[in-house]
């Protein structure tokens, strides 16, 4: 298709691409190894049965799990594991993930540890999973003390970016997208919005494939990927996931840059353009939650799987978002006290 824009993640022997466009999916079938006989869709309800690529002379077989955070489990996989095995899914076999970034996250970590490892393509069928979940072979699933905790680096053999999806998607699934796609703002150094959504797409996938290229483990650069991040775990942790993981991500950058600015790395016309980016381009939440305890989010924070030898954020500074840790306590409550302040 001429109007379909691809990115290769460039990985070596596990290189691959990323489609972008409208009927994305149907790139995929030509990404299939010749020895693959059988593909596991995991998939959930609420994803259009349209958006689930056809595959000729392939038996497919069809997972649906369930919706939201409570169900991104270690039961969850052990419940496809099952389903797979009792179809007769072998090592040889393809899982295809077609959902938002719950279901890649799951499908990827199941291929990952059924039978030891098999290969697993994505339709990301969200703007988040477009732009950020279905990319970059980070798998995984949650357990009580955190998000995350429990994963794998395990790579797609390809993934296609199929914007039909965009047409059904709802304003809280878009939010969603826009959370993370504000990150991209501050990574890049761009002011991203002066691009048509495609080639928005485009271009933050292009620029998170570079980032997992040079650091495909996290060891470095691909920690800046989580800009916002470390505090918005926490939120939806103490929200129950109830806030949208991209609302709490934008959240999770406004605090970032009041840390940034509390700790003398960035000025406050830097914070202000933060503001701009995360609620004047995107109109995204800039609040936390009236009850939200600071304490324990602060507790939370110390758990959280990017954590080095002490607490540690991704934060702004004149050169650019760095990794910074041994961040002291009195400097996180004080970003706290400038959120709410900026609140009212």
């Amino acid at each position: 298709m001429s109007d379909i824009q691809t990115v290769q993640v460039n990985l070596e022997d596990r290189s691959y691409p990323v489609f972008i466009g409208r009927g994305a999916r149907h790139e995929l079938a030509a990404q299939i190894n010749p020895s693959v006989r059988r593909i596991a869709v995991v998939t959930q309800d609420g994803v259009p049965a349209q958006l689930i690529p056809e595959f000729a002379d392939l038996e497919t077989h069809t997972f649906v799990i369930g919706d939201g955070e409570i169900h991104k489990t270690l039961e969850t996989v052990q419940t496809l594991c099952r389903s797979f095995s009792e179809a007769g899914i072998t090592r040889s076999d393809l899982v295809l993930g077609v959902g938002g970034g719950l279901v890649t996250d799951v499908a990827g970590f199941t291929a990952a540890v059924y039978h030891r490892g098999l290969g697993v393509m994505h339709v990301a069928t969200t703007l988040l999973g477009m732009i950020d979940a279905a990319i970059g072979g980070k798998t995984g699933v949650n357990i009580p003390e955190g998000k995350n905790l429990i994963g794998a680096y395990w790579q797609p053999q390809a993934v296609a970016c199929d914007m039909d999806a965009l047409l059904s998607l709802g304003e809280r699934d878009l939010q969603c997208g826009y959370g993370e796609m504000a990150k991209y703002h501050f990574i890049s150094r761009q002011d991203l919005s002066l691009l048509p959504l495609g080639q928005r797409i485009a271009r933050c996938v292009q620029i998170k494939a570079d980032i997992v290229a040079s650091d495909e483990r996290e060891s470095g650069q691909r920690a800046l990927l989580n800009y916002g991040h470390t505090l918005a775990h926490a939120v939806e942790i103490a929200t129950n996931f109830t806030m949208p993981h991209g609302v709490a991500v934008s959240v999770g950058i406004l605090y970032a840059a009041h840390l940034a600015q509390v700790m003398g790395r960035i000025p406050e016309t830097r914070v202000q353009e933060h503001y701009d980016i995360v609620h004047g381009i995107y109109n995204l939440q800039t609040a936390l939650p009236a009850d939200f305890d600071s304490a324990a989010a602060i507790t939370s924070m110390r758990r959280d799987k990017k954590a080095l030898s002490s607490l540690t954020f991704v934060l702004d500074s004149k050169d650019g978002l760095q990794i910074v840790d041994g961040i002291l306590e009195q400097d996180l409550k004080q970003a706290f006290d400038a959120l709410r302040s900026r609140q009212g």
